[in-house]
């Protein structure tokens, strides 16, 4: 077994177990509404079971704040720590859920007066889950863990979706197709491999001029060029320099016909400022302690894009100072050639995984994996509205008052499963939006010195009143849909 397959099985154990130890908690909602429910009509709710569920959900209320307020911080945190808040969050979730167990029983029996004003297939609805009341509280809860679940991720994602874009920087502009190594922390690609990826890129890519970007083929020997009143963006294609040829100083002007000096470098920036020479700073060897200084006539060019501005200098600069260079990137220019998905396909396919990495500048694409499982948590929990709320009239009374006022039983069973649901949802958006944005403060928190301090959190709640909404009601049409003609 390979060191990266057994190190991706081992993150995936990580995150099952992550996510297995709050759900096995949360699955406690179940006994504690069967515990809570009344085994007779006339029997009332066991109210120490409501009280424990409700110190049950506020530990886990307090367990969430606690693993949010210490992950408040923008600062570096340890693996061990971020574990830690992260599990301390979870853990908080599925005690919160866990205790709202015991609520759909006494949610049905505070439910129970204000009904009898409401209209005869709604009345009815909230008696009939009142005499069932355990089958009752049991969908309910099953309702309320699942809609937890769709819309707990669905506040996840949206926040980290925000962080993320924040985080984004673009390797290139909108359309560039780019080879780097994989991974990138390896450094250059050597010579042969460079003569191994052009070749693959004019196989695939035809008569399409390839841009070469070059750094220092020795990382440790020091080499830099500075502009006064110049400063280079963090999140510029090249933040320090560009080394190269004409092709890599057009792509960054976007202009063909920028003059080309192979002894004079050029300063691409925004700013409003007067450039007229570069200062390079450059050591004679690599073991040298000395750091000299050249200045060298420079040209100015304004930046037109976001992203293009840099230091440009040729590679004929460099390599006079006695610097060897090598290949970092080797891309495309957009405005010249944009690769369609299958010459896209054709160069990964020459390529090997270990050697390249393949990227086109697309800008920042919202993840869309966590849809489907959100999905069926929606669908999971209108099938769980359902099973309280499909078949006849819990007894025959019921039964009498349909007919002797003609209310059609689709309509009962409409009220019936739209009941649930309404229960079930709000319980469920209490829970998922709380565990939600408790979550994100720990799953944002930064293990590293590159990470960016956050940026405020977008919660979803037209989508979440949307899931709110459409929930029971979707429900209510399918048990009218479903209900049998005659109870």
């Amino acid at each position: 077994m390979s060191f990266d397959l057994a190190l991706h099985l081992t993150t995936v154990m990580m995150y099952v177990l992550l996510v297995a130890l709050p759900l096995m908690i949360a699955t406690l909602a179940v006994p504690a509404a069967l515990f809570s429910a009344p085994r007779h009509r006339h029997e009332r709710i066991r109210r120490r079971a409501v009280t424990l569920g409700l110190i049950v959900s506020s530990a886990g209320v307090a367990a969430m704040g606690l693993g949010a307020w210490l992950a408040r911080e923008d600062s570096r945190y340890g693996i061990m720590e971020f574990a830690g808040m992260l599990v301390m969050t979870l853990l908080g979730a599925g005690l919160l859920v866990a205790g709202l167990g015991s609520l759909p029983s006494r949610l049905l029996e505070l439910l129970g007066p204000p009904a009898e004003r409401l209209p005869v297939p709604l009345r009815l609805a909230v008696r009939d889950l009142a005499q069932r009341r355990a089958v009752a509280a049991v969908a309910i809860t099953l309702t309320m863990m699942a809609t937890a679940a769709g819309i707990g991720l669905t506040v996840v994602v949206a926040g980290q979706t925000t962080q993320s874009r924040a985080e984004y920087v673009p390797l290139g502009k909108p359309g560039t197709l780019l080879v780097r190594s994989n991974p990138p922390v390896l450094g250059p690609f050597s010579d042969a491999d460079t003569a191994t990826v052009r070749a693959a890129m004019e196989r695939a890519l035809p008569g399409v001029p390839i841009i070469q970007s070059e750094v220092i083929a020795d990382i440790g020997w020091y080499f830099n060029a500075e502009a006064k009143n110049v400063e280079i963006p963090e999140d510029a294609f090249f933040p320090t320099l560009a080394i190269g040829d004409e092709k890599l100083l057009r792509y960054l002007t976007g202009d063909p016909s920028t003059p080309y000096d192979e002894g004079t470098p050029v300063v691409i920036t925004s700013a409003d400022v007067p450039v007229g020479s570069v200062d390079i700073g450059y050591k004679l060897g690599q073991n040298d302690e000395s750091t000299q200084t050249k200045t060298v006539p420079a040209l100015l060019m304004r930046a037109t894009e976001p992203g293009v501005e840099t230091i440009f200098v040729p590679s004929e600069v460099v390599r006079d100072l006695g610097y060897s260079l090598a290949t970092s990137e080797l891309f495309v220019d957009p405005a010249v050639h944009r690769a369609t998905p299958g010459e896209q396909r054709r160069l990964d396919d020459a390529l090997d995984d270990e050697l390249a990495e393949i990227h086109v500048e697309r800008g920042f694409q919202a993840p869309m994996g966590w849809a489907p499982f959100a999905a069926a948590s929606l669908v999971a929990a209108i099938a769980c509205a359902l099973a309280a709320g499909v078949g006849a009239a819990a007894d025959v009374r019921q039964a009498r008052v349909m007919r002797r006022t003609g209310i059609a039983f689709r309509w009962f069973g409409a009220a019936r499963a739209g009941v649930t649901a309404v229960c079930g949802t709000v319980l469920g958006a209490v829970a998922g939006c709380t565990a939600g944005m408790s979550l994100l403060w720990p799953l944002t928190a930064s293990t590293s010195w590159e990470d960016p301090p956050r940026v405020p959190f977008e919660t979803p709640w037209l989508t979440i009143a949307a899931i709110v909404i459409g929930l029971p009601l979707i429900a209510a049409a399918l048990g009218a849909l479903l209900a049998r003609q005659r109870p």
